[in-house]
């Protein structure tokens, strides 16, 4: 059952335990209040419960941990409170917890499912302590027995000599200063390593799954090296793609390193994770780095865009109508929006392009590709920083890399807003950003502008509109046929979207929690779940 990123709000009645066959529970990216519902642990054959970015409240149900067959669970992004279940320790089959960005505090239990810190996001929650060392939150205070704490009381408050108050003061704040370069440090010694919370696979592994590297399992090339498909598993029964790093390319091993940092704590529907990574000696001696994510059927949104220029007949005749287009602009935006907002330090991408984004089964877009991604650990104020050159050059990807990274402005999630204004107009036009036609003063951006409002449809995608039609119908709540005209709105504001994205100065482009929110309302109108409304135009 379904039901994310919608508005409905109120709280989950206690009726949800009498759908006993349920397998998959998502609510996630609502407005929903009130506590978690206790009858939850009725549905017996739950193996998904996402509920994350609501405000639920109260603590976690210990008999969440009568879900025997649960896989995923995750309650980020909510008012949770209290301890973590200790009860949670025995689920046997699950394989990723997220309670990030709540108020929960305690101990954190370090065994059973707790002992693998790769599986579990506990981000955002500062009053927790202990825990496996990998998850790094501090010790939690030990406690010697109930008479040695009010001896303890007593004498200290026999002595209130005021040397000995600033003393203990003083005391108080080396302890904590030396804590927190403690910690400081340990982090960043643990940076080139911290991916072993990642299976490592080995070279012949790899090479058995990928039948040798065979040019029949090669899938495409990037900057930094090939992508091959493979089947893992003791049955070979799991789609993967490696991607093999060309480490004789400048910047190869600094793209690995830059690639297993970012993504080593990164849990979002809309962004690739790495399942595996090698990092090894091949077959003649040389040194070999290779990473394996999910394979996504779909390829990426490169090919659906310009389908013509592929020689592969399967993909030459693909198109997407414009409500797979706008789901595909939302799940790129959302991915951009967590990786800027809700991570622990700020992820700029850094090449946002259609290549870098991936499409599954459903054709559920997937941000990839973070070979060149930056941390950010404070907020970069760009208008501070138009003087400042980075210390680490940004190449990008000509078209789509932000005009201020050519002056030497530093990194900065401004930027990627840029790359994704442009990819946005790219999407409904079908126009690179590179294509012969712009030169001199006239590119992409001005391409469009040129255009509204009254000659949108001579520059968009006539695809997106032929093809919609009886989709539309199926999809739209009431079963009525979306109307031309709604659908020219809905083009005619993501265009806006994308031209204010793409402003050349960066204090003057939208921010991504803004982007996601119009986003969602221009997909209401065109489903015709609202009426249009002005005022949330750009």
């Amino acid at each position: 059952m379904k039901l994310g990123e919608n508005s409905f709000s109120g709280s989950l009645p206690p009726e949800i335990g009498k759908l006993i066959h349920l397998v998959d529970f998502n609510v996630s990216h609502n407005h929903l209040v009130g506590d978690i519902p206790l009858s939850l642990a009725d549905c017996s054959n739950l193996e998904n419960l996402s509920m994350q970015a609501n405000f639920f409240q109260g603590t976690i149900p210990p008999n969440l941990a009568s879900l025997k067959s649960i896989q995923q669970l995750d309650l980020s992004s909510n008012k949770l409170t209290g301890p973590i279940p200790k009860e949670l320790e025995k689920l046997q089959f699950l394989r990723y917890l997220n309670l990030s960005y709540n108020d929960i505090e305690g101990e954190i239990p370090n065994t059973g499912f707790f002992s693998n810190a790769s599986q579990i996001s506990l981000i955002g929650n500062n009053k927790l302590c202990g825990g496996i060392p990998e998850l790094e939150f501090p010790p939690c205070p030990v406690i010697k027995g109930k008479n040695r704490g009010k001896l303890n009381v007593i004498i200290l408050l026999s002595i209130v000599l005021p040397a000995t108050l600033v003393l203990g003061i003083l005391l108080l704040y080396f302890l904590a200063y030396q804590n927190r370069e403690r910690r400081v440090a340990a982090r960043v010694s643990s940076m080139s390593t911290r991916v072993d919370k990642h299976l490592q696979i080995s070279y012949h592994e790899l090479h058995r799954v990928t039948s040798g590297f065979s040019p029949e399992n090669l899938i495409g090339s990037g900057n930094f090296g090939t992508v091959y498909k493979g089947r893992l598993g003791e049955h070979g029964n799991k789609l993967v793609a490696v991607k093999v790093l060309d480490l004789q390319k400048n910047g190869a091993s600094k793209s690995f390193k830059a690639e297993c940092k970012t993504l080593r704590n990164i849990r979002h529907r809309n962004v690739v994770s790495i399942m595996s990574y090698c990092s090894s000696i091949d077959s003649k001696g040389h040194e070999f780095k290779a990473l394996v994510y999910e394979f996504m059927e779909n390829g990426n949104l490169d090919l659906w865009l310009h389908p013509s220029e592929t020689t592969d007949q399967a993909t030459s005749s693909r198109s997407l109508n414009l409500l797979q287009m706008l789901n595909i602009a939302i799940d790129v935006a959302s991915a951009l929006q967590y990786l800027h907002n809700h991570c622990e330090a700020e992820i700029v991408h850094c090449d946002l392009k259609p290549s870098n984004i991936l499409l599954d089964n459903d054709l559920v877009a997937h941000v990839g590709d973070f070979g060149l991604a930056r941390l950010l650990p404070k907020p970069i104020n760009i208008s501070s920083e138009q003087g400042t050159s980075s210390t680490i050059a940004i190449k990008g990807t000509i078209g789509y890399a932000a005009p201020e990274y050519g002056m030497g402005v530093a990194a900065s999630t401004l930027g990627d807003v840029y790359s994704y204004g442009i990819l946005l107009l790219e999407m409904i036009t079908r126009k690179r950003p590179t294509d012969d036609m712009f030169m001199d003063e006239l590119d992409l951006h001005n391409f469009v502008n040129r255009a509204l409002p009254g000659h949108v449809y001579e520059i968009m995608d006539p695809l997106l509109l032929s093809k919609s039609g009886d989709e539309n119908k199926r999809m739209t709540p009431r079963g009525d046929k979306t109307d031309g005209g709604r659908e020219m709105e809905c083009v005619i504001s993501l265009l806006k979207i994308g031209l204010k994205c793409s402003e050349k100065s960066p204090n003057d482009r939208m921010h991504m929690n803004e982007v996601v929110g119009k986003l969602h309302h221009i997909k209401d109108v065109f489903l015709g779940v609202r009426a249009y409304q002005k005022n949330l135009e750009p």
